[in-house]
């Protein structure tokens, strides 16, 4: 039975009509992934949901004295529940929840995951901040906590840092494992956002009407997507090629990231085609941007420039390149009217230059899946580049890997 047949099929969304998620409807989409009236409601219905168990766990910190009740979670992350003496039930209701491993789990198809996304190395990079960040902020209810927060605007390249941080972690191969640094990175940030929900929702002036639940389910599903589904979508489009395993596992190990995040197993998508549906549906309900939008892209591209910059005239031109660059590859993505709504610059240079490289990565992608022994070759040196990247950073920003700071800090303002 068809959609037409259940209900009226929604309005084709606009990020689906141009840039690259118009091509990708085309070359990469199979079947129709259109959603339906009825579809649309009940995925609007976890706007409302939140996070009860993370929720529950903040409230008892918040109520003990400072740094104690995070030091609980932290023994509890490292060495497990069994090493407190007197657990908090609200960290034994946790812990038994994201240690109770789903049977769709599956540790070979995560580090299959894993190396095919250490094997993109730095490039890999480009579609996180210009294609799932900047893409995510299309979304004006999720920017609510964002901007309310103040960090994002204020300290954009640390954060930005951070992000880039925390997604090398959770995508290096046996870092997934109970114990393993990724699986830890995975539940801080769950208690990140646990925080900021808590800090949101004591704001008097947080509207609930228009902005729904602060850091909700379906602004979380958004983001999962934006980090799989998006990157993959992305890497491809600058010349990257993957095996249709490869694309299947690389969303497998999100789909447990997801998982571990708090994120109701109805919204974790089982496979490609059910993670670009639900984009689809996320896309004709979320990505309405609005005048924040643009604000946190103005500091996304802030930080590219920051994080390019060098000494001197030559870092000047560099911090200028690299924001070209980066708004070119948003543009490719998000389409013309959405990068012109968020104001990024438009070089047709930039952009010509960015097609010839995905072509140059397409033409040697296609040499390494013909040479023995070049893919496992290609894995070592991505992982030998992300590792640097991570440590050139860390000196130059100090990122904040325990994400502690973020969970004292209380947001600036709502709006």
């Amino acid at each position: 039975m068809s959609f037409c047949e259940v209900s009226a099929v929604v309005d084709e969304p606009e990020l689906f009509r141009q840039g690259g998620f118009r091509l990708a409807s085309r070359l990469f989409i199979e079947g129709d992934i259109r959603g339906d009236e009825r579809q649309v409601r009940r995925l609007r219905e976890f706007a409302q949901a939140e996070d009860p168990l993370a929720d529950a766990v903040v409230a008892m910190i918040r109520g003990r004295k400072a740094g104690e009740g995070r030091q609980l979670f932290e023994r509890a992350l490292k060495h497990g529940i069994e090493a407190l003496d007197e657990p908090p039930g609200e960290l034994v209701d946790f812990f038994a929840s994201v240690e109770r491993t789903p049977y769709w789990v599956d540790f070979a198809r995560i580090e299959r995951g894993a190396r095919a996304i250490t094997r993109t190395g730095l490039l890999g990079l480009f579609p996180l901040g210009d294609m799932s960040l900047m893409g995510g902020y299309l979304a004006s209810r999720a920017t609510k906590a964002l901007v309310g927060t103040g960090e994002i605007e204020y300290m954009a390249s640390r954060r930005l840092v951070e992000t880039a941080t925390w997604w090398i972690d959770v995508t290096t191969p046996g870092n997934l494992r109970r114990g393993e640094s990724g699986y830890a990175s995975a539940l801080r940030v769950r208690l990140v956002h646990a925080h900021v929900r808590a800090a949101m929702n004591r704001r008097e002036d947080w509207d609930y009407s228009a902005w729904d639940r602060p850091i909700n389910q379906v602004q979380t599903t958004g983001t999962l997507l934006l980090f799989s589904l998006v990157f993959v979508f992305g890497v491809q489009l600058l010349g990257i090629r993957f095996t249709e395993r490869e694309r299947a596992d690389i969303l497998h190990l999100w789909r447990y990231v997801g998982w571990l995040m708090g994120i109701d197993e109805e919204l974790l998508p089982a496979n490609e085609g059910d993670a670009w549906r639900l984009l689809w549906l996320l896309a004709a309900t979320e990505f309405i941007p609005d005048e924040d939008s643009k604000r946190l892209a103005r500091a996304l591209l802030k930080s590219h420039a920051e994080i390019g910059n060098g000494r001197g005239a030559i870092g000047k031109v560099l911090a200028h390149v690299s924001v070209r660059v980066h708004s070119s590859i948003s543009r490719l993505v998000l389409g013309k009217v959405n990068a012109d709504f968020l104001e990024l610059p438009n070089d047709p240079v930039a952009q010509a230059a960015v097609l010839a490289a995905a072509a140059v990565n397409f033409a040697a992608e296609t040499v390494r899946r013909r040479v023995p022994g070049a893919t496992a070759l290609q894995e070592r040196i991505g992982h030998a580049g992300r590792k640097t990247y991570v440590e050139r950073l860390g000196k130059l920003f100090n990122p904040d890997t325990t994400y502690g700071s973020h969970m004292r800090t209380e947001p600036r303002r709502a709006a």
